[in-house]
């Protein structure tokens, strides 16, 4: 089973036990290693190409990086029930508003309590980075809050895909990286461009399998747009690319073991090369586990990618 939760899906069981384990279920913790993982490489190329790292703005700027995923999963939930997202076509765990396992108010201002709690980390973030962190971490968390909320909610739009390319890769390795060295260089953007390509992979696959649901209550996804053939063509493109960018940043600099990351292709050639077996399928386990395994392309690709920068 699959739950929407901000710019991904995760396979779950029903929520069962106590209220605890409701909340934790709401907040989606298998996520966080999406929130993470630029943030890992932002600061191992930082310490690799500026000779500079910043610990404690690192560690803040982790924080808050979970506290606006934790966000907006949490107004996602809430967003999908007001909207009537959360029908019984939907193929997910019970969701904490639908489910009647918390109120929408109380999801609305735990929800608003971590995007408070990112903010705080953010202006502690701004006396080492200046207005380009004060105006990264403002889209940051406004974007978080427009992904389900608002007139015309991001996740309704061709432009999920963008958003998570320009949030969870761009502006979180630059970010990191302006954080620790001050400035800004080609190798951490090309970077963040590759980890924002396998979390877009990610949502492709969550909108390709949702696009019924979806359609029924008017989303136009990317996946909807582009149609069944489409979504599998760009599903292959997102597995391929990061790949192609590490050959780019290996020639940007060849003094460093970049080319490491060439160790998660194995794990995106079963995505690549099978994407129009897998997305031909109907919905089902076949796609939660393409699901789960791009999840785990991009994490071994971040760790392998920031390794590979500091030997």
């Amino acid at each position: 089973m699959k739950a929407k939760v901000g710019a991904m899906t995760v396979v779950s069981s029903p929520v069962s036990g106590s209220r605890l384990d409701v909340w934790l279920s709401a907040m989606r913790p298998r996520t966080l290693p999406m929130a993470l993982s630029p943030v890992f490489v932002g600061a191992c190329f930082a310490e690799a190409f500026a000779g500079r790292i910043n610990g404690p703005a690192v560690f803040v700027a982790a924080l808050a990086a979970i506290c606006i995923q934790i966000a907006t999963n949490l107004y996602n939930d809430v967003g999908d029930f007001e909207r009537g997202g959360d029908g019984p076509d939907r193929m997910g765990p019970a969701r904490a508003a639908a489910g009647g396992l918390l109120t929408p108010e109380e999801i609305k201002r735990a929800a608003f309590g971590f995007f408070a709690l990112a903010a705080t980390g953010g202006l502690f973030l701004v006396s080492f980075g200046g207005w380009p962190i004060l105006l990264l971490g403002a889209l940051s968390i406004l974007s978080g809050w427009a992904y389900a909320g608002g007139p015309a909610p991001i996740s309704y739009s061709p432009f999920g895909e963008l958003f998570v390319i320009a949030f969870f890769g761009l502006g979180a390795v630059g970010g990191t990286y302006w954080l620790c060295a001050g400035a800004l260089h080609s190798e951490p953007l090309l970077a963040g461009l590759a980890l924002g390509l396998f979390a877009a992979g990610v949502l492709m696959v969550n909108n390709h399998r949702d696009a019924v649901a979806d359609a029924r209550v008017g989303r136009r996804t990317l996946a909807i747009v582009a149609g069944p053939g489409g979504s599998r063509a760009l599903f292959a493109l997102m597995m391929a690319a990061p790949f192609a960018l590490v050959v780019v940043m290996v020639a940007a600099a060849p003094e460093r073991a970049l080319w490491l990351a060439f160790g998660a292709a194995p794990f995106a050639w079963g995505h690549w090369g099978q994407a129009r077996a897998l997305f031909a399928e109907a919905p089902g386990p076949g796609l939660n586990r393409v699901l789960a395994r791009t999840a785990l392309t991009q994490a071994l690709y971040a760790f392998l990618l920031g390794l590979g920068a500091l030997i």
